[in-house]
């Protein structure tokens, strides 16, 4: 049967016929040209003279528009062929399509029948909410992508592929509902979905799938008494992406989502309280790269910590502390960089998140909320076993601002997250660098005079250490401390920086020490500083790594020990 509305044959044979009458149709025009064209006087006077001329002007008019037509007709014709043979091309795919599309279910129909997975052809995309995408073919083919979660459901997993194909994506985990008002009836805010982990490459050759974001946390919702607002949800951690198989690159791992925000009580009379603000979503593990070659995987940020929202003119007599990456009990990492097989270089590790920040108060001699601590960073992969650079820490997270006090005490900054350790390099390959330490929160200061002060500052996050190299190479570099916030207070303490990897133990040098972290200038500070890190050693050729400055008359970080057989002495950090 015909694949199309027009019957090419018969589009072709009207053409044939169109253009056959063309021809005679100038056939006739060229018989009549020349004794129509030429028209004699039937007398010597003027009259037929004229007569003459009029009959031979209407016959070169005639041949003029006749000549248009035959040039019009000619084109139509071929227009009308060139359409005949589109018809024909268009019919001749649409089978072939039609004859592919029966063979591929010929060949999938056995392995259908026995693992209900075809041999060649992409999987199917998560349909309905929350649901994972289908595997590809054994043979050949992707992974279908997983769907995104509804209202705090976990996302889809991405699916896998078989022996040569990309995994799928993993899908994005649903926010969690907003808190419910009301004294009797008052609800939480909802933790958020998780993001779907990613598919897994192909056996042979794919690269894997990238983990889904996570879902927000819902914020809390105000009550209209003194009992308080209600807490909010925690955000979805990110999810993991897929790992490859004999070659390819590890997936991405997901960001995590952010906590929600909590809200105070809409109190008439009295003192209206918060509730907790969400903690913050982790991010999801890089992939890990081909066990044969093919890089690891980025490990995913984690999300921003929860804060506070005020209803209105709420009357706040302590600020709510903002909450993190790291609430009290709890801490929130980023994702890890995938590590490789045999060659390649490891994933980054993810970075922290931004603490949440601490809420002023309203009422006289209310105190400021703490921020909340910045998210520690995810550690770089190892790289490839035989060769590979490994994967840089991920960089900490900054702390909260600690919120303004209304004649108490000004909240204090949050901690910084620490940076994350780098990577391993390979036989042949040099160690990750350390990531750098999450600078500090600012602390909170009076907004109305009084007889308290302002907060402490954040500590910045200690920097994270280099990487060893192993046979061949040089060792990572200590990550720089986070710096400390800044405020007219106290500063408590200083960050130290990261000591450096150590060098190839046939050749390599030694990787620098990390500086310890910066504070206000011209700020008192407490009697813990910071120190920088000490220089990573050599191993038998090679020069030993550089130590880290310090920072208020400390020592600075020791230099590394030089090569056993050559090379110098690293250069201690300045005090």
């Amino acid at each position: 049967m015909s694949y199309v509305f027009a019957t090419p044959e018969w589009v072709a044979a009207a053409a044939s016929d169109l253009a056959n009458i063309g021809s005679s149709i100038n056939a006739a025009s060229s018989a009549a040209a020349a004794p129509t064209a030429a028209v004699m006087a039937a007398g010597a006077d003027d009259v037929s003279a004229a007569i003459a001329a009029m009959f031979g002007a209407h016959a070169q008019a005639y041949q003029a528009i006749s000549a248009q037509a035959a040039l019009f007709h000619e084109q139509f014709v071929q227009l009308m062929s060139g359409g005949a043979t589109e018809y024909a091309s268009a019919e001749a795919s649409n089978v072939l399509a039609a004859a592919g599309q029966d063979v591929l279910g010929v060949v999938n129909a056995p392995t259908m029948a026995l693992f209900n997975r075809p041999l060649i052809g992409n999987g199917a995309n998560g349909a309905t909410a929350g649901a994972s995408g289908q595997a590809g073919g054994l043979l050949w083919g992707n992974g279908g992508n997983g769907a995104a979660g509804g209202v705090g459901q976990n996302g889809g997993n991405g699916g896998s592929a078989g022996l040569i194909g990309n995994g799928g994506q993993g899908g994005t985990g649903g926010n969690g509902a907003n808190g419910v008002a009301g004294d009797s009836t008052a609800r939480s805010g909802q933790a958020a979905g998780l993001g779907g982990n990613g598919g897994n490459g192909g056996w042979l050759y794919g690269n894997g799938g990238g983990g889904g974001l996570g879902g927000n946390g819902g914020n809390g919702y105000y009550q209209s008494s003194i009992t308080g607002g209600s807490n909010a949800g925690p955000g979805g951690g990110g999810g993991n992406g897929g790992s490859a198989g004999l070659f390819g690159s590890g997936g991405t791992g997901g960001t995590g989502g952010a906590g929600g925000d909590a809200v105070g009580s809409q109190a008439i009379s009295g003192i209206g309280r918060a509730g907790v603000s969400g903690l913050a979503g982790a991010g999801g593990d890089g992939g890990h790269g081909g066990l044969i070659a093919g890089d690891g995987g980025a490990g995913g940020d984690s999300g921003r910590g929860g804060s506070f929202t005020n209803p209105g003119n709420t009357p706040i007599d302590e600020g709510v502390n903002g909450s993190a990456n790291g609430y009290y009990l709890f801490d929130v990492h980023a994702g890890n960089g995938g590590d490789a097989g045999l060659f390649g270089h490891g994933g980054a590790g993810g970075n922290g998140g931004y603490g949440g920040d601490g809420q002023a108060a309203s009422v006289a001699n209310g105190s400021g909320g703490y921020g909340g601590q910045g998210g520690f960073a995810g550690n770089g992969g190892d790289g490839g076993l035989l060769w590979g650079n490994g994967g840089v820490g991920g960089v900490g997270g900054t702390g909260g601002l600690g919120g303004t006090s209304n004649g108490g005490d000004g909240g204090n900054g949050g901690v910084g997250g620490t940076g994350g350790d780098g990577g391993r390099g390979g036989v042949i390959g040099s160690g990750g660098a350390g990531g750098r330490g999450g600078a500090g929160g600012n602390g909170g200061t009076i907004g109305v005079p009084g007889d308290a002060g302002n907060g402490y500052s954040g500590v910045g996050g200690d920097g994270g250490l280099g990487g060893d190299a192993r046979l061949f190479g040089s060792g990572g570099r200590g990550g720089d401390g986070g710096d400390t916030g800044t405020t007219s207070f106290l500063v408590p303490a200083v960050s130290n920086g990261g000591d450096g990897g150590q060098g190839g133990w046939l050749f390599g040098n030694g990787g620098g020490g990390g500086n310890a972290g910066l504070s206000p200038s011209g700020a008192p500070f407490n009697i813990h500083t910071g120190i920088g890190g000490n220089g990573g050693d050599a191993g038998l050729f090679g020069a030993g790594g550089h130590g880290g400055d310090s920072r208020f008359n400390q020592p600075g970080g020791s230099g590394g020990s030089g090569g056993t057989i050559s090379g110098k002495d690293g250069a201690p950090g300045s005090a």
